[in-house]
């Protein structure tokens, strides 16, 4: 009997969550945190994924891997990996914050100041300032 590639196999595991030869439930990532925490783990060797490595080991109760001789990854986060995460921070807030150092002479308040909110663009019902564009949809000249 062939049983078939192994990408059938697995694909017939992912979609329903069964494993065909003894038909037993099979735990599968769908979300995409247990992705990332999966591949982090495949993963373990680079230093960006340090962080999520730990994580996906204290979720598995595995801490004992942790540092230490026989360790996957060691007691304390590289550099790079630190470095990593600082990126990929800074990536998640650019320009939403900024950090500076208020200006007392224009009466500033002491203390960092963060971005301004954006202003509101485009048409808004009710409000003076903004008229619908005539179109030839709506009957008037194009402007």
């Amino acid at each position: 009997m062939e049983t078939g590639r192994p990408f059938d196999i697995a694909t017939c595991m992912w979609y329903t969550g069964i494993e065909p030869f003894s038909k037993k439930p099979v735990t599968i990532a769908r979300n995409l945190r247990d992705r990332k925490l999966q591949r982090a783990l495949m993963q373990f060797f680079k230093p960006e994924n340090d962080f999520l490595v730990r994580d996906a080991l204290a979720q598995a109760g595995r801490a004992d891997l942790i540092g230490g001789c026989a360790g996957l990854i060691p007691a304390h986060p590289p550099k790079e990996a630190i470095d990593a995460k600082r990126r990929q921070a800074n990536e998640a807030f650019k320009g939403d914050h900024y950090h500076t150092v208020a200006n007392p002479a224009k009466g500033e308040k002491p203390g960092e100041r963060g971005a301004e909110p954006p202003k509101p663009t485009g048409y808004r019902p009710g409000r003076k300032s903004q008229q619908r564009r005539q179109t030839k949809k709506y009957g008037g000249p194009k402007t």
